[in-house]
């Protein structure tokens, strides 16, 4: 959609009010009712339908009636949102000619109030040219939900973050002024790009140099991702400028080194096809230079990089990934193990499979210590692991092996056992699942507790 900055003449503040109102309305809609719209702008007398229909006029709003009557921000209502705040903050107070257009974006002239010329660089994510944003950038991280208007805004902020750090280390990047909503104003560089030059004074020069920029950057933590004869502008002095920030990930992304080669042949073929460039191992079948004669990131010391963590630059250490796998399978296998465990614990035996001597056993160290405390303190150490030899006997061939072949403490300890099974059977309670049929009453549930009772008896 063509920028058309003279419509921002008879725009008025209630206008303005009303696309704010849609674009807040937007945060958590597709489209946004227009009772939504009318609360938030809060206009006297209805005023709000009446700018609504004048918005959609010049095209700043879209307007849906599928689901229920509501509107949407277009990319010109969201350019006047972000040229009106920059104007109000002084950044710059007349918009010119356009000067570029890509995939993403569309770059304009601007000038400030002492005549200087500035770019202003408008992302436009969502063209059809462009469509595949979420799986070739990470704009959305962890975000399911989105829109394309918001998906602008990230790049915005992100291009502009990216320039002021590297232009604070030294790197040959344009100027960053300011940055609002999904608009980035920066410098204007004086050139042209790469793409559109036929002959340099020093193209050996010019080459070392950009072969030095890419391995800065690895030095600091960043791959540009995107490094190639449209990025590049040089000027009249051959002075090189580097431009498009918002893909670059860190050297710990996981796909950091076929970021960096790709960067690198781009530039190799560029001068071997433009400048008649030759290269040791260049292979002609496949158009790519061997390993041998271009730069690694492998070779490259990334140990003092940290613009990445600074930035926050899409990707993570090998490190991390690997504890997060490991951390990931250690779960789920104690999350098996304690299910079975749980599953185990829960099933009711019935009583004719209770074993006496599995119940007695640790209760029989018991009663042992209550009668003879002093003279069976040994007797219960060797009895309190009873499986670890792989044998079920009973307590009392095992008092009897050792000795005590006393019938009145035999006696008190089968009185005891009975007792604790007993009581062992009382406290075992029946796990009742989640599907288990409940009494709603009528017939079947009659039968159900004539069952329960037989049972019971």
């Amino acid at each position: 959609m063509k920028l058309d900055v003279d419509v921002l003449r008879y725009l008025s503040k209630d206008d303005f009010r009303v696309l704010t109102a849609v674009e807040m309305g937007m945060r958590n809609h597709e489209i946004v009712p227009s009772d939504l719209i009318d609360r938030i702008a809060s206009l006297k007398h209805g005023g709000t339908y009446k700018v609504l229909k004048n918005l959609l006029k010049y095209k700043l709003l879209h307007h849906d009636s599928s689901k229920y009557d509501g509107f949407r921000l277009t990319y010109l209502g969201y350019d006047f949102l972000a040229i009106k705040t920059l104007v109000n903050r002084g950044v710059f107070t007349s918009v010119g000619r356009q000067i570029g257009v890509g995939k993403e974006s569309d770059i304009f002239e601007v000038a400030t109030e002492d005549g200087t010329i500035l770019a202003m660089k408008l992302h436009r994510l969502g063209r059809v040219s462009f469509r595949a944003v979420k799986s070739k950038r990470d704009y959305l991280r962890h975000r399911n939900s989105y829109n394309w208007l918001y998906l602008s805004r990230l790049a915005a902020l992100k291009e502009f973050a990216f320039m002021k750090a590297l232009e604070e280390h030294g790197f040959p990047v344009p100027h960053a002024v300011d940055c609002n909503r999904h608009c980035v104003i920066m410098s204007l560089v004086q050139g042209y790009s790469l793409v559109q030059v036929k002959q340099l004074q020093n193209p050996d020069a010019i080459f070392e140099t950009i072969l030095g920029i890419i391995v800065r950057l690895a030095e600091h933590g960043l791959i540009h991702c995107d490094f190639n004869e449209f990025n590049i502008m040089i000027d009249d002095d051959e002075k090189i400028t580097v431009i498009d920030f918002p893909q670059m990930v860190s050297v710990s992304h996981r796909n950091a080194k076929m970021y960096f080669d790709r960067d690198v042949s781009c530039i190799f073929k560029f001068f071997r096809k433009r400048f008649n460039f030759s290269f040791d191992g260049f292979d002609n079948e496949n158009d790519d230079v061997s390993e041998s004669c271009r730069p690694q990131l492998s070779d490259i010391n990334t140990a003092s990089g940290f613009l990445d963590n600074k930035l926050e630059a899409s990707g993570f250490t090998r490190k991390d990934q690997d504890d997060i796998e490991k951390y990931v399978d250690r779960d789920d296998t104690e999350n098996q193990i304690s299910d079975d465990d749980e599953e185990e614990r829960f099933v009711e035996d019935p009583p004719s499979q209770i074993d006496g001597a599995s119940i007695n056993q640790p209760l029989e160290s018991l009663s042992l210590v209550l009668e003879e405390e002093d003279a069976t303190e040994q007797h219960c150490d060797n009895e309190s692991n009873p499986l670890e030899n792989g044998n079920e006997h009973s307590s009392a061939a095992e008092a009897h092996s050792e000795g005590m072949d006393d019938p009145e403490i035999e006696k008190r300890l089968s009185k005891q056992r009975q007792k604790a099974i007993q009581a062992a059977r009382g406290r075992r309670k029946a796990v009742i699942s989640r599907n288990t049929y409940k009494d709603k009453g009528g017939r079947s549930s009659h039968n159900s507790k004539i069952q329960k009772q037989h049972s019971i008896w």
